[in-house]
């Protein structure tokens, strides 16, 4: 059994709010939202536009995303635009790039 000092996570609240974010992401089409929001503000008509899904699906994903801190929007006239809120999940989703993406695998080789 590994000692806490060699756990990566320690704290209990850590891990929830960690477990919490990873579960709100793991759709692939919020993941997609994500990836393509990368460090951008991006209108929800123009998220529903590149993404290829109707309004109301994409709003309830933007939903679960802002509900979980992951993004934040702002409301601008009759547009409602939306940002990731914090820089430690483009880091992340950046990581899941070199693990998972093959051609990013590759040209790292």
């Amino acid at each position: 059994m590994e000692t806490a000092k060699n756990m990566l996570i320690t704290r209990d609240e850590d891990i929830e709010r960690a477990a919490l974010s990873m579960k709100a992401m793991a759709h692939p089409l919020r993941l997609k939202i994500l990836c393509m929001l990368g460090s951008n503000e991006v209108s929800v008509q123009d998220i529903v536009e590149l993404v290829g899904t109707s309004q109301s699906n994409i709003s309830q994903h933007l939903a679960i995303l802002r509900d979980k801190a992951i993004l934040s929007s702002r409301k601008d006239a009759n547009r409602v635009y939306y940002k990731i809120e914090d820089a430690r999940t483009l880091r992340l989703i950046d990581m899941m790039r070199d693990v998972f993406c093959s051609d990013h695998i590759k040209a790292n080789q």
